[in-house]
């Protein structure tokens, strides 16, 4: 998890960011992030959703990733919303997180 924010209801949402600007090792880690924030809201009540912000030109598998792809692999996969840095951006500026 890389940041926190807090809605005006004052729910709170982890968020985790992934730049990749050139095919790499990012790729590799997405499943064991999601599993990650999964677990952590699993554990904790205090916050209300995860999302997994995937942002720069480098990504093999992103458009796979975006259609929640994982989520048939992962366990709790789908408590994790993963999204473009584009889509994360709109929905924060609109108050939609």
């Amino acid at each position: 998890m890389d940041t926190c924010a807090e809605d005006s209801a004052g729910r709170v949402y982890l968020i985790s960011m992934k730049w990749q600007q050139t095919q790499g090792t990012a790729e590799q880690k997405i499943p064991f992030e999601v599993i990650c924030l999964a677990d952590v809201l699993l554990k904790n009540e205090k916050f209300y959703k995860a999302y997994l912000v995937l942002g720069g030109v480098g990504w093999k598998y992103k458009d796979f990733y975006l259609r929640g792809g994982l989520n048939p692999y992962l366990m709790n996969a789908d408590m994790v919303s993963i999204v473009s840095l584009d889509e994360f951006v709109s929905r924060a500026n609109q108050g939609r997180l």
